[in-house]
């Protein structure tokens, strides 16, 4: 057994607790020794095919995931011949994060010695197998500031061309990772010399291309070598995601980019075994999905942590990783150059043998496929909110509702049936929001005023077949006051098939003004109106009648900035995973030629 002197450590699927919110919190022990403990062998967890995946998935999340956990347990912790006496070695001790992490003897990555330097062949990094391919991944912990020079040695050394981070540098006020790439220009770790080519900021995840070189031999220049990194951004600090199709999109990107030719993929996180793995089991029980048609999870995570200890370090990264083989085999792969959009739409467009619906149908009926998570709306079904909703059924999930700030003496006044929507770029770049009812028009503005929206793009009337669709939040001459909140307006334009609305809003609390655009649509939005509501886009806040189906026109608003792809059934699983009922999306998507166009407009 191996013995440590008490140190930081990283946590363990043993030492979590259970937050407000549902999701767990990875502890720090003070004492955890690394044990060998072998499998159970009561229990078989045999390949799973993947027509049964969602069967078994769901039977296995019954009872808060108990037939999970339990399988979870059962996963071996460490082989019990493996040794760690290089990451030991009192020279070595500081190179790594955390001391319950080491890599073994056996799969450690090697590094060329440093003349005069003792131990300058360690760094806390192991190979990996993927799917049928042996050391396809190097598992490393996030570098810290004095091994940074190391990281960049190990990454010349094995030809490696892309790495994948799953870490911020600072999470919950606490250092991850050490910053090892400049922000621009270039800098040199040790012998290699880093430049940075260009930056991609998306809304998921940041890619970065640098150019890198071996430096100190001018007599013997080594040529130049592009390393791109794939950084995910969107993984909370607590838990999992709350839906893996980001990070689907996010993988898909490092398969597509990683080339041929290269070496190990590097993956980081901090400690380099939680979301590390969790990372590189998705990805090889993908490549298990389309040739096997089935998929191995507990013997893969059993085969991975026989080279490097705790590979997927939680119960819930577990669960995770199931989540998102059912999505990729539910949804697939929907990513689609534009350019070969128009022969998808007329594909699509046809109906398929043997059915009386088309493909646009059938996407659509996917959509509805999706389990909603009543659960998840806890703030919006307490008895003093549930008469602010103006449909019982739609209710903003917890994880992005937005939060308006509570007026004084006054409880449950927080809420308003609105969530945050991602962009293609940027978190939160829209609110749905349903309708204001007439009792809560003052939440609208307060909502709108405390987001700092400059434009509210309305897709609906105020009244549709004898029912009210939303209550009329502006005044139709003047001005009219909701609270501390007064609301001008200045100029009203009527065109042919939109209205455009300029209003002055002042907040008489503090005695400040602020322009908005108002747009509404009758009833569907066109191109004109698109291009209106772009020239004046801050934060966006949009709303239908109930706060889902008008946002169907949000997907190719940011589809249209991508310079190559598109994903309009991705992007709207992903729409609605955020907000829980787009039934209007297939009436938004019906005019897709119309879409088309916004796709292809170049970007402003």
């Amino acid at each position: 057994m191996l013995r440590f002197k008490k140190h930081k450590q990283a946590g363990s699927h043993s030492n979590s607790f259970h937050l407000s919110n549902g999701r767990t919190d990875d502890i720090e022990p003070q004492s955890m020794p690394l044990l060998a403990r072998s499998p159970s062998t009561n229990r078989k967890y045999p390949p799973l095919p993947v027509d049964k995946l969602e069967e078994d998935i769901n039977r296995r999340m019954a009872d808060d995931n108990k037939l999970f956990r339990e399988e979870f347990s059962a996963l071996p912790a460490c082989p019990i011949q493996a040794t760690c006496e290089a990451a030991s070695k009192e020279e070595n001790k500081e190179k790594n994060r955390y001391v319950n992490i080491l890599p073994y003897d056996h799969s450690r990555v090697h590094l060329t010695p440093i003349e005069g330097v003792p131990d300058s062949d360690y760094i806390n990094a192991s190979f990996i197998n993927g799917y049928q391919e042996k050391n396809r991944f190097i598992a490393a912990q996030g570098p810290k500031e004095e091994t940074v020079n190391d990281f960049w040695r190990m990454i010349w050394e094995q030809n490696t061309a892309t790495i994948v981070m799953v870490t911020n540098l600072k999470e919950r006020k606490e250092c991850k990772c050490a910053q090892y790439w400049p922000d621009q220009g270039c800098w040199t770790y040790g012998n290699i010399r880093v430049s940075v080519e260009d930056v991609t900021i998306l809304v998921d995840y940041t890619v970065r291309k640098f150019c890198i070189q071996q430096v100190g031999d001018v007599t013997n220049k080594k040529p130049q070598r592009l390393v791109t990194q794939f950084h995910f951004t969107s993984w909370p600090d607590f838990g999992v995601p709350f839906t893996p199709i980001g990070m689907l999109k996010f993988l898909k990107k490092v398969k597509t980019c990683n080339p041929q030719y290269a070496g190990a993929i590097v993956v980081h996180c901090s400690a380099g075994v939680g979301r590390t793995g969790t990372f590189i089991v998705i990805d090889a029980m993908l490549d298990m999905m389309h040739a096997e048609k089935k998929v191995d999870v507990y013997g893969f995570v059993s085969r991975i942590r026989a080279q490097r200890c705790q590979m997927v370090q939680t119960d819930m990264q577990y669960v995770f990783i199931y989540q998102a083989l059912l999505e990729h085999y539910l949804y697939g792969d929907t990513e689609l150059e534009v350019t070969s959009l128009e022969v998808h739409l007329q594909k699509i467009y046809n109906k398929i043998l043997g059915s009386s619906s088309n493909g646009l149908e059938e996407e659509f009926k996917k959509l509805t496929s999706i389990k909603i998570q009543n659960d998840k709306m806890r703030t919006g079904n307490l008895p003093a909110n549930m008469k602010k909703n103006r449909v019982l059924q739609i209710i903003p999930y917890e994880f992005n509702r937005v939060i308006i700030p509570v007026k004084r003496g006054e409880e449950n006044t927080d809420y308003v049936n609105a969530s945050f929507i991602d962009g293609y770029r940027q978190k939160d770049s829209y609110i749905a929001s349903q309708g204001p009812l007439q009792h809560t028009i003052e939440d609208f503005w307060r909502m709108i005023w405390e987001w700092k929206s400059g434009s509210i793009v309305m897709l609906t009337e105020l009244e549709e077949r004898g029912q009210e669709k939303c209550a009329q939040y502006w005044p139709s001459d003047g001005s009219v006051a909701y609270g501390d909140i007064a609301i001008e307006l200045k100029k009203e334009e009527e065109c042919e098939s939109y209205t455009v609305r300029d209003l002055l809003v002042t907040n008489n609390r503090v005695r400040v003004e602020r322009p908005h655009l108002g747009l509404q649509g009758h009833p569907v939005p066109h191109m004109r109106m698109h291009r209106t509501a772009r020239r004046r886009e801050q934060t966006q806040g949009r709303h239908g009648s109930k706060g889902t189906g008008g946002q169907c026109m949000a997907p190719p608003i940011g589809i249209k900035r991508g310079a190559k792809g598109g994903r309009l059934l991705q992007e709207a699983v992903s729409l609605f995973a955020q907000n829980t009922n787009f039934e209007k999306f297939l009436l938004a998507l019906w005019p897709l030629p119309c879409v088309g166009q916004l796709v292809l407009w170049p970007h402003p």
